[in-house]
């Protein structure tokens, strides 16, 4: 009795969530943690958590459609991965290869038309895991509706790293000149990262860090980071919902810090400068109280009203 009402209660705070939401992420990165935490808890073998957390992988494109997300980037396997167990890892491959397989093929794919792309060192990956990729990328490359990239063998550090080097030969080369660097120069170079700036960043698990995780697309846009505990297998969609609400708190608050310096640019503004002040407390309308709003109307108005007032030299 006592879990069908709690059952009842989870859906209908999920309701609430879905119905408080306005805006969702444009992008979505994901850190699928705590899969092996989660098979030992649940007494079975490792590679049964990573089955269930990839039953999760599938219901978060469903979440991402449901709620407009355009990309989802998902850590799927990193460098560091590589040092565990051959046999884990063999597995993890396996697992991995029957999945994209599986994405490509899958009608939900192709009429969400969702496009699948591998980012990272893939030369690193077996061969047969990189013929699925392969596969994969050609089944749904002219799609755009929803990009579904899957990091392997990936490490921002080695992304970083890869892109200075190439910076670096073409300085050497004569080819570009060290004053024309900047960082357009450096995300072209990123070629086989996102299509755009990571917005928010999910961790699984507890770990409260983003574990070397799209720094440049990320960290250089200030995305907003959602930490929760559980492991990746029992991430459910109230979850997500959660963690957008995480983004558009700080979305909110952010455009708040923005109007807020708007403001005192209004008061800092000449007589001569007033219609700029008012165009500045419009654009900035929707995202102040009411109270410091109407503050600065009052002033901007009395300011007005002052200069009108004042007498016209004769000549």
């Amino acid at each position: 009795m006592r879990s069908a009402v709690t059952r009842r209660c989870k859906r209908a705070y999920e309701r609430l969530l879905a119905r408080e939401i306005s805006g969702a992420p444009r992008h979505v990165a994901v850190i699928q943690d705590g899969n092996r935490r989660y098979a030992a808890e649940q007494g079975t073998a490792r590679h049964e958590g990573h089955h269930e957390g990839a039953e999760t992988t599938e219901a978060l494109l469903d979440w991402c459609e449901e709620f407009g997300v355009e990309e989802c980037t998902v850590y799927a396997f990193s460098t560091e991965n590589f040092d565990r167990p051959p046999d884990e890892r063999e597995a993890l491959f396996d697992l991995i290869e029957a999945k994209l397989r599986e994405f490509a093929d899958a009608d939900r794919v192709h009429d969400g038309e969702v496009r699948i792309r591998a980012i990272g060192e893939t030369e690193r990956l077996p061969e047969r895991l990189r013929e699925a990729i392969s596969y994969a990328e050609d089944r749904t490359k002219g799609y755009d509706r929803l990009r579904l990239n899957v990091a392997l063998a990936y490490g921002g550090r080695a992304e970083l790293l890869g892109a200075t080097r190439d910076i670096a030969r073409e300085v050497a080369a004569g080819e570009l000149r060290p004053r024309e660097i900047d960082a357009e120069t450096i995300e072209t170079r990123l070629r086989d990262g996102p299509a755009q700036d990571v917005d928010l960043i999910i961790r699984t698990g507890g770990d409260e860090r983003t574990s070397n995780f799209l720094p440049w697309h990320a960290n250089g846009n200030e995305a907003a980071v959602f930490f929760c505990t559980p492991y990746w297998p029992e991430f459910r969609k109230i979850d997500f919902l959660r963690a957008i609400r995480t983004y558009e708190s700080r979305e909110e608050s952010w455009r708040r810090t923005r109007a807020r310096r708007a403001l005192a640019l209004v008061r800092a503004l000449g007589s001569t400068e007033l219609d700029e002040a008012g165009g500045i407390i419009d654009r900035f309308r929707e995202s102040l109280p009411s109270g410091e709003l109407e503050a600065a109307e009052v002033e901007v108005e009395a300011r007005n009203g002052d200069e009108e007032g004042e007498p016209v030299a004769a000549d």
